[in-house]
């Protein structure tokens, strides 16, 4: 059976930047069997023991820079700056998993979800909320599409 992670990243505390958790809340409401998720507020060096036995990632965080509704784009392995710094990209997390296993992490998918508003308190906004739902929409069309 194909197994797939669908790790959810950002602060629920800073509007949008929760838009990575709500999307992951809601899959898991829907107990597909296929479907691990995961959610942190940062990705870690520790998160690499987290990819192991998966068929696929998905990882899914706000971005104040995408397109509308989101963006979703293969990643690959790559040592950059934040390597070595308190958050990581997802690219530097699949590198640290080759480090550790050394071999390739599962292929890896980054869907980024237009957000606009990410000051600390600030409720979600109504246009991220939009695009949160597109975004749900999207990963539903996928699943039933691999099922």
């Amino acid at each position: 059976m194909f197994k797939l992670l669908l790790f959810g990243y950002g602060n629920p505390g800073r509007g949008d930047d929760a838009l990575g958790p709500l999307l992951i809340e809601h899959i898991n409401h829907l107990e597909l069997a296929d479907i691990t998720c995961l959610v942190d507020m940062q990705l870690l060096i520790e998160h690499a023991t987290d990819l192991a036995g998966f068929d696929q990632i998905l990882f899914v965080d706000a971005d104040m820079s995408c397109v509308e509704p989101f963006e979703f784009s293969a990643l690959h392995a790559g040592k950059d700056s934040s390597y070595t710094s308190h958050t990581l990209t997802p690219a530097a997390l699949l590198f640290i998993y080759l480090q550790i296993y050394q071999q390739a992490a599962p292929p890896a998918f980054l869907l980024r979800i237009r957000g606009y508003h990410f000051e600390l308190g600030d409720p979600l906004s109504a246009r991220a909320g939009v695009n949160l739902e597109a975004a749900i929409k999207q990963i539903k069309q996928w699943h039933l599409q691999h099922v």
